[in-house]
């Protein structure tokens, strides 16, 4: 084994334990939310340190293996994209770090059962944790079929997210004094959205260095 495989299966194996944080980052604020646990979300905000940490340990690591080894072909490829997924990953954890945020900046929150229910936010949840999980899946397994998935959920969290807007209007227009706590749970939708996205983000990567097809800005099918 030369120095360069070496150097990408230790490469591979930090982008993993990042992904798997950053996965249960995004569960835990969801869970927080759903269930007004402060703790967990507390718990969520102490781990996010520990994300930005791997986001620029990671960013140093494929920085060096471009300068000392040139990677050529689907080595550089894999380069290239686990810096653009580390990006996103560390993004996406920064969304989880906004949700968590929500309870601990107004611990006095409390959203309405109703409300959580007629807008799917457990839905939403369980859709971008699933879409980030099908996403470490396609990248250990090298699987670009398996990315595919993710263009599709992202659609979906898309109508979830323009459904729920609608939803909350209506509540708030019923219940004028539960304004600020629905504001809340318009900020945390929002997130969940973004989060969508930035999966998507990475699905696209994956095709990159899978399949050397550029996906950006282009239409998903």
């Amino acid at each position: 084994m030369t120095h360069l495989e070496q150097e990408l299966i230790t490469l591979k194996q930090d982008v993993t334990e990042m992904w798997k944080l950053v996965i249960s980052q995004v569960s835990n604020s969801g869970e927080a939310i759903l269930s007004f646990d402060k703790e967990l979300a507390k718990k969520v905000s102490m781990r996010e340190k520990k994300v930005d940490a791997y986001e620029l340990k990671i960013d140093r690591f494929c920085e060096n293996v471009i300068a000392l080894y040139q990677p050529v072909a689907v080595d550089l490829r894999f380069v290239l994209a686990v810096l653009k997924i580390n990006s996103n990953l560390e993004r996406i954890a920064d969304f989880a770090y906004g949700i968590s945020g929500v309870l601990i900046a107004n611990p006095s929150v409390i959203l309405d059962a109703e409300i959580i229910s007629e807008t799917n936010l457990r839905l939403m949840i369980d859709q971008v944790t699933k879409m980030l999980t099908q996403g470490l899946e396609a990248f250990e397994n090298e699987k670009s079929d398996i990315a595919s998935a993710i263009f599709s959920e992202d659609y979906q969290v898309d109508e979830i997210n323009i459904d729920a807007a609608r939803i909350i209007a209506d509540y708030i227009q019923r219940n004028p004094d539960r304004a600020f706590e629905c504001l809340q749970l318009v900020s945390a939708f929002r997130k969940l959205e973004r989060i969508g996205d930035h999966c998507s983000n990475i699905a696209e990567e994956i095709f990159f260095y899978v399949d050397a097809k550029v996906l950006k800005h282009s239409p998903k099918e």
